[in-house]
């Protein structure tokens, strides 16, 4: 095979892009200054329709001279990457993609360039692959500049750095080919977007996937990790010119702290866990070594940094206990977001982006009981700007109440839950949804999300259990999950149920599960296990053969150490693979699955399928030609929605 015949390079580009389109800049509401919710004008039970709309505006990012916002837009129920004027009167531009191509990121690079990623599934010697590319995309949607995709490999969209000086310059870490071992090790690369010219900046190591640069632009460090050996080691220099030298290694479970930023002072910030939980720290380099803490959650995980505006410091730490936010070191940054917190009210503002002189703030506003809205906001006049309701037929609508919740598992584990009541009933004796979260390594928390509100407009009481092996809640937390897959984990699940029937708001005998990927791996296993608990069960892209499930992780890289990982969580997979006990499936199920499914294949949910048939057991079985992981078409939410209402309504009516 050569590299030619590999089918991303050949037929990607016309299937991505398809269009470019100019259309009126979307109407804006001043907001007043305290920038209240609109009031719901009707108490009315809200459409399915509404539910299943797409988020009006995703990833914002403000163009650098505050101009301009690059985004995913909901146009036509799809999703589409669109460059749109901050400021009413002027034009906006969209590019359109392929149903089976990926915008997966994309990076403001000057005024006037965007670096993008992409990605789609493709075939590599006869087995299926994900690929990704970068694109250089001019902001006007006239010209778009494939960044080598002749000469790049599987993995073509790392962006290390982007130049602040207003020119279209990024380091790309690239594979560079397929047919040969040094061309599977990334390169990094300085690339013009404008013109798509490439420099070698570093060239590619043995096992050196990632690589990590400052600031300035220089290459400092790379981390060596070998699938076969488990061995790790982390590479350092200080400047472009120097030879890179081993400063630390480790094997299999032992860790190394790695740098997240470079300061100008010859240190660096990271994160550690030796304390029980992520924290931040200052590191000295090149020995490592832990100094003064920055920032620790009292029973969280520190989420990440937020760099300063040169790229070498940082100016906040993102954490989410019962919701995300960012704690500010900045001393003005901390004050505007105090004075957008006061303007808000009682509903939540994270700030999400920002201009070149950070004069200028994109704040999205919201609650997990509203939809939201994204604001403008410029502290010079105090005033917030509404640019975009998330949602346009909910607008500032309050729906129903959240909480976080916390109950004992029954050996004795504490767990954190969010519980959604239904709006206008009283909370008491409720039907009752159980709706684990995928991953498993993930975790819920108080946002606006469009599954549990639907369910709660419904008439159902809505728990999310945030079960052992979740993440956010350290390394204890984390380890508890290992072995549990199908097990304590699902009893975790289970313990809920007890819980809210012992304080009386939920009926134990009228309860299903539902769940996505992990959590529908969990509603399978609920409807094999513990039918006498629950009336139904709901499953979209879930898990039923763990052993089927590693060999197509084994594809990806790191497929080992993967599998590694999936065994830990499940020795023994086939006694806890819902596929191979369906002879004691006890309930109804309803399976979802879109063929376009990149992360759990269509296969897990068609096996389970069959195996239910000839089992002789009930279920239904629907399969969506061009839906894929993550719910990103309005259609396949639609469809979802109404199926899940339909079987809801049949064996565990509100």
């Amino acid at each position: 095979m050569t590299w030619r015949m590999f089918t991303l390079a050949g037929v990607l580009v016309p299937a991505m892009i398809a269009a470019q389109t100019a259309v009126p800049a979307p109407t804006r509401d001043i907001a007043p200054s305290t920038a209240q919710p609109t009031p719901a004008a009707t108490n009315a039970r809200v459409p399915v329709e509404t539910f299943a709309k797409l988020p009006g505006i995703e990833n914002p990012k403000m163009s650098p001279d505050g101009t301009r916002i690059a985004a995913k837009m909901a146009i036509g129920g799809q999703q589409v990457l669109v460059v749109a004027p901050l400021f009413p009167g002027g034009k906006m531009a969209a590019v359109k993609v392929g149903a089976t191509v990926d915008i997966n990121w994309w990076r403001w690079v000057g005024d006037d360039w965007l670096a993008v990623g992409v990605g789609s599934q493709d075939v590599l010697y006869g087995e299926d692959i994900y690929v990704t590319r970068t694109l250089g995309v001019k902001a006007d949607m006239t010209k778009v500049n494939r960044i080598d995709w002749t000469h790049s490999g599987v993995r073509a969209d790392d962006v290390l750095w982007t130049a602040s000086d207003g020119t279209p310059r990024i380091l790309l870490s690239r594979q560079t080919g397929i047919e040969s071992e040094s061309q599977w090790y990334p390169q990094v690369a300085e690339v013009d977007l404008s013109t798509g010219r490439t420099k070698t900046i570093a060239s590619g190591q043995s096992n050196v996937f990632d690589w990590y640069a400052d600031g300035a632009g220089v290459v400092r460090m790379g981390y060596r990790y070998d699938d076969d050996s488990r061995k790790k080691a982390l590479l350092y220099r200080s400047t472009n010119r120097d030879p890179f030298k081993v400063i630390a290694s480790a094997r299999g479970s032992q860790t190394i702290v790695i740098p997240m930023t470079f300061r100008a002072d010859g240190s660096a910030i990271a994160s550690d866990d030796s304390g029980g939980r992520d924290e931040i720290y200052e590191v000295s380099l090149p020995d490592l070594k832990l100094g003064k803490k920055l920032y620790g959650a009292e029973g969280y995980d520190v989420d990440g940094i937020v760099e300063n505006a040169t790229g070498d410091d940082i100016d906040g730490i993102t954490v989410t206990d019962r919701f995300g936010h960012t704690i500010w070191l900045n001393p003005k940054l901390k004050e505007i977001q105090d004075a957008v917190d006061k303007a808000v009210g009682t509903r939540r503002a994270r700030i999400v982006s920002w201009d070149r002189t950070r004069s200028k703030f994109l704040v999205q506003v919201g609650s997990p009981s509203q939809a939201g809205a994204l604001y403008f906001y410029d502290p010079a006049n105090g005033s917030m700007q509404r640019y975009s309701w998330q949602n346009t037929d909910l607008k500032g609508r309050m729906l129903s109440p959240v909480t976080t919740i916390r109950y004992m598992a029954r050996d004795g584990v504490e767990i954190e839950a969010l519980l959604t009541l239904p709006r206008g009933r009283s909370p008491k004796a409720l039907p009752l949804i159980v709706l684990p979260h995928g991953g498993p390594f993930a975790r819920d928390s108080e946002d606006w999300d469009w599954w549990a509100q639907y369910l709660a407009e419904t008439g159902y009481a809505v728990v999310q259990p945030n079960y052992r092996g979740s993440s956010g809640y350290g390394t204890v937390f984390a380890r508890r999950g290992e072995g549990q897959w199908g097990l304590k984990m699902q009893d975790d699940l289970n313990d809920a149920i007890i819980d809210l029937a012992k304080k009386g708001i939920a009926d134990p005998k009228r309860v299903c599960m539902a769940g996505a990927s992990y959590g529908g791996y969990a509603a399978m296993r609920a409807a094999q296990r513990d039918g006498a608990l629950y009336r139904c069960a709901i499953s979209y892209a879930g898990v039923s053969d763990l052993q089927a499930m590693q060999r197509y992780d084994g594809k990806f890289l790191y497929g080992k150490t993967r599998g590694d990982w999936l065994k830990k969580q499940a020795p023994d997979y086939r006694s806890v693979s819902p596929r191979f006990g369906a002879a004691d499936f006890s309930i109804p199920i309803l399976i979802l699955h879109g063929r376009e499914d990149k992360r759990v294949p269509v296969k897990q949910s068609r096996m389970m399928a069959a195996a239910l048939k000839e089992a002789g057991k009930p279920y239904d079985y629907i399969e969506q030609p061009l839906g894929d992981h993550h719910f990103t078409r309005a259609e396949d939410r639609l469809e979802f929605l109404k199926a899940m209402g339909a079987f809801l309504a049949k064996y565990n009516p509100a």
